[in-house]
């Protein structure tokens, strides 16, 4: 059975596909507490419409693709809150039919998408560290081994990739030993289509010492990844990423960056920036060195999706 890459459809009528921003950002935002070690999986449980509200805002903002909220709801992180196997099952599918209805919404309305194409809808596959909540997936370096790595993300992997959803998200992988139980993952997943994205801790490395373009190049062999790129990384590291990796792959390149900010994971916070970036500049940039999937991470709000949006995707005067 041939399966359509969603995003090479996409991306044959429109040059640029815009990416959403923050969803825990956007829930904290909206006054919500989100101390917990499920993050922004929390409200799975206790508010599950604000999610719903926070896809829309993305929506509205331009986001041709939103991230359903599974980044750190793992089975085992939701069966520690109480939940048994299948509960935490239909969770994962609820978080992906909250984004769903999201995106039929809006896509209701004819006046909210007057020359957009309709969104796509991607299932977060969060790394092994978003489950410890310590913030060791800005290390890469955890003490898990091999079996029981690929034990923690099977399921959550087999059940989203029947969610509905019209890719997987396998986002801030900071790994080469996790990258390689992922691609096995997918390889072995009927049907299963992914886009992989790392988060880096300079301009070419994975946060556990990988080359980005080693890392890339694994993903490259692997049919069911059918986009690469970097998340969760300073906006300053992005154009050196890019320029090593454009030349080692032909599979279309995403980005979506942090705001730059440090994540100070003992107290749960985002100490202040570096430098301040403009992440509509930053975007052009991205663009210009190749990515074609471009938005938003941690502490990106739909403010800046729109202002992304409007530099990329405007007619020019």
């Amino acid at each position: 059975m041939t399966v359509t890459n969603p995003i090479a459809e996409f991306l044959r009528n429109q040059r640029i596909m815009i990416i959403d921003g923050g969803l825990a950002t956007t829930l904290e935002a909206r006054g919500h507490s989100l101390d917990s070690d499920l993050w922004s999986a929390k409200l799975l449980l206790a508010a599950p419409d604000e999610i719903l509200r926070v896809h829309l805002e993305f929506l509205h903002a331009g986001a041709d693709c939103i991230i359903a909220s599974t980044y750190q709801a793992s089975i085992p992180g939701l069966r520690k809150h109480g939940l048994n196997e299948h509960q935490s099952r239909e969770l994962l599918r609820q978080s992906v039919s909250l984004a769903r209805s999201a995106r039929k919404r809006f896509w209701e309305d004819p006046s909210t998408h007057a020359g957009r194409q309709r969104p796509l809808v991607a299932a977060s596959i969060g790394p092994y560290a978003a489950y410890l909540a310590d913030g060791s997936e800005y290390s890469g370096r955890h003490s898990i081994d091999d079996n029981r790595l690929r034990a923690f993300h099977k399921t959550r992997l087999q059940v989203l990739s029947d969610s509905g959803a019209d890719l997987l998200a396998c986002e801030t992988i900071s790994s080469r030993r996790e990258t390689a139980v992922l691609l096995e993952l997918l390889s072995d997943t009927p049907g299963a289509l992914a886009w992989m994205t790392f988060t880096c801790g300079d301009g070419a490395h994975l946060w556990d010492g990988t080359s980005i373009c080693d890392a890339i190049a694994d993903c490259d062999e692997v049919a069911e990844v059918i986009a690469v790129g970097i998340n969760c990384t300073a906006p300053e590291f992005v154009p050196s990423l890019l320029e090593q990796i454009r030349p080692i792959t032909s599979k279309p390149l995403i980005v979506y960056a942090n705001s730059g900010e440090d994540y100070d994971a003992e107290l749960r916070t985002w100490k202040p920036v570096r430098k301040t970036v403009n992440l509509a500049d930053a975007a052009e940039e991205w663009a210009r060195g190749g990515a074609v999937g471009i938005g938003g991470c941690c502490r990106v709000g739909p403010r800046q999706i729109a202002e992304i949006r409007k530099r990329l995707l405007s007619p020019p005067n």
